[in-house]
């Protein structure tokens, strides 16, 4: 497998996901396109600003910070 360094850090993509609906599964995929400072295109999370419905509630200007989200394989 290829894997690209970072700085100090490496690692390996095991999988990815979306899916365009907030659901608590999103259905593997074999290649995604990530766009800067949005996310993942086709995901439900896709945006400059949040899109959880409790943060959305409190604030709908908030930034995205859950553009993508990095999982351990374990």
């Amino acid at each position: 497998m290829n894997y690209e360094k970072i700085g100090s850090a490496s690692g390996i993509v095991i999988a990815v996901s979306k899916s365009d609906k907030h659901t608590f599964s999103k259905e593997n995929c074999s290649n995604i396109k990530l766009l800067k400072g949005l996310g993942v295109e086709g995901d439900a999370h896709l945006g400059k600003t949040v899109k959880h419905r409790s943060r959305v509630a409190n604030n709908p200007n908030q930034p995205n910070l859950r553009q993508v989200h990095l999982i351990h394989s374990e």
